[in-house]
């Protein structure tokens, strides 16, 4: 199913892959206030729909953007609570790229009631087919699981020092899903990658206010990191990075199928 600004794609198993930074268009309201560097949404997670295109075959249902992060994140809190206090962040409707450079000309950065413009019309659809989504699938199968698809530069000094591991899976440090599904990932092994859970980034707001497990809707995050699937420079996609890393995806989704349906027959 499509709307104006996501595509839900249903799938036949309880496992909801959600890419909420895979967008990339800006509407031309918006482009009028950008810098260059802005309209060149360097933050994209690049390629994310590409590395997850095993999704259908595999059953899972997807749900990806249309629009840039620039133009609303998807991922924080509508109230712009930092998910992380302390820590550096971006905003609901970034000002910022990741290093600091403008993303809008000088004055026409948005102001609150553009804000709540945004809100309206790109955030709020998007959460209400997420929702609508995952409860449409705790009602078929009486469990949901939602991975929340990141990827990110492998060095970004602004939210962590050095470089980051490959692999950095992220549920809430442990409240966005069961004890069951927190050991069950233990389990899972994404070598030749390094990996972390609840490392620097433990899921953001769509982690946390999603994953419900009294109710049997567990929600992980995975932040991947770019060098992984892109060039050295991490600017283009490298098809052949890419088709090994998506082994250990594919192997990652699976994993996650195993504990649905496991509890799926337990429930029986």
């Amino acid at each position: 199913m499509s709307t104006q600004v996501c595509q839900v794609i249903e799938g036949r198993l309880p496992l909801l892959i959600s890419m909420p930074h895979n967008g990339e268009a800006i509407g031309e309201e918006i482009q009028a206030s950008m810098t260059e560097i802005g309209l060149r949404v360097p933050d994209t997670d690049w390629c994310i729909d590409l590395l997850y295109d095993f999704a259908a075959e595999m059953g899972a249902y997807t749900i990806k953007p249309r629009y840039s992060r620039f133009v609303i994140d998807l991922n924080r809190d509508p109230q712009g609570v930092n998910l992380y206090p302390g820590a550096q962040s971006t905003e609901l409707c970034p000002t910022t790229c990741f290093d600091y450079s403008a993303i809008y000309l000088e004055g026409q950065q948005p102001d609150e009631s553009e804000i709540q413009r945004r809100i309206s019309h790109y955030w709020q659809p998007y959460h209400q087919q997420l929702s609508a989504t995952l409860a449409q699938m705790q009602q078929r199968f009486g469990i949901a699981i939602l991975l929340d698809a990141h990827s990110i530069r492998s060095e970004v000094s602004r939210f962590f020092a050095g470089s980051l591991p490959d692999f950095n899976l992220g549920t809430a440090d442990g409240a966005s899903c069961s004890e069951q599904l927190q050991a069950h990932l233990q389990n899972f092994n994404a070598a030749p990658y390094s990996q972390i859970t609840n490392g620097r980034f433990k899921g953001g707001y769509i982690t946390r206010a999603y994953g419900q497990p009294q109710q049997n809707i567990h929600a992980v995050q995975l932040e991947l990191s770019q060098r992984t699937y892109m060039d050295a420079e991490q600017q283009q996609y490298h098809p052949g990075n890419a088709q090994q890393v998506k082994l250990v995806l594919r192997r990652l989704v699976q994993h996650l199928l195993d504990f649905a349906a496991k509890q799926t027959v337990e429930r029986t």
